[in-house]
């Protein structure tokens, strides 16, 4: 068996497309245009081409982006203040703090600070809890995305067994709520997880998310399952020539592959999509703060 390859790269071009046609409409009908709010703390240089591509694909979209850097040295009061000031500000209708942090600064505080009506990275602990009582929440971008790419390849993911490798707050606990909010039977694997090939090997659906490179063999799987591999590392690639390197996922794609039915490749599978429910949660944000409908098919 050779399995489907998800394209994330194309479908969140499609989510991008949905989201550009959805704030025409709002600008068009009510005179809204969606704003979205990037922070960046200092000089992180993976931060700042995140931040970079945030804002071209926002305003690509139609929305108004708002970019705020600020030194490494910006002190907690300083930022708070930024966040109190974006709060109350109606033109934003979406804050973003980019992390990592400079390490005086308290990552908590920060985030628990932004409007949960505003806080489209769902990390806010309002948010967290309103997902985990099947409450309309901000959900992250990135299990997002992974619920959408399920929900079009499965249609319906009822009674599906459903296995999440991690459990971060940013990946692996909101995902198993989603699932979960789906009818999936949802177990949480981690690197206490005894027998975890026979846990993984039981699963309709494999969530992988736990930032050990190529971690999730092909042996691993169950034949014809769905494979959502979130992970992102880099490792050394002497075949590309010395000190070259490339990326892969968490699961061991090659021999994932020949078992699976579908599954995400690394580089272009789940990456793409975060960017885009980013975009879709600042729409869904603006619709909400307007008392206007949800859009369609771009929320959890």
């Amino acid at each position: 068996m050779t399995a489907q390859i998800i394209d994330g790269k194309a479908f969140a071009a499609t989510v991008r497309g949905k989201v550009a046609e959805h704030v025409t409409r709002l600008k068009a009908d009510h005179g809204i245009t969606p704003g979205l709010a990037v922070v960046l703390v200092g000089e992180d240089p993976a931060s700042q081409v995140y931040v970079r591509s945030k804002g071209k694909m926002t305003v690509e979209v139609g929305m108004n982006s708002y970019e705020h850097k600020l030194p490494a040295e910006t002190s907690e009061a300083e930022l708070l203040a930024l966040i109190d000031q974006l709060n109350t500000d109606p033109a934003v209708h979406g804050i973003l703090v980019q992390l990592p942090l400079p390490g005086h600064l308290n990552e908590d505080l920060v985030i628990n600070s932004i409007d949960p009506a505003k806080d489209v990275d769902g990390f806010h602990i309002s948010n967290v809890g309103l997902l985990a009582t099947g409450q309309k929440a901000m959900v992250p971008c990135t299990p997002l995305g992974c619920l959408m790419m399920l929900r079009d390849y499965h249609g319906s993911l009822s009674g599906l067994n459903a296995v999440v490798i991690g459990r971060s707050n940013i990946v692996g606990k909101p995902m198993a709520q989603l699932l979960l909010r789906d009818s999936c039977t949802v177990t949480i694997a981690h690197s206490r997880t005894r027998d975890i090939e026979e846990v993984v090997r039981r699963a309709d659906i494999v969530v992988a998310a736990v930032g050990r490179p190529e971690m999730v063999k092909g042996g691993w799987i169950k034949p014809g399952a769905t494979i959502i591999d979130v992970g992102i590392n880099r490792i050394d690639a002497p075949e590309k020539g010395e000190g070259k390197t490339r990326l892969v996922g968490d699961c061991d794609f090659a021999s994932c592959a020949e078992v699976a039915g579908a599954i995400t490749p690394v580089p272009g599978g789940v990456g793409p999509m975060t960017i885009a429910c980013l975009l879709a949660n600042t729409l869904t944000a603006c619709s909400r703060a307007n008392g206007l409908a949800e859009p369609e098919g771009l929320t959890a």
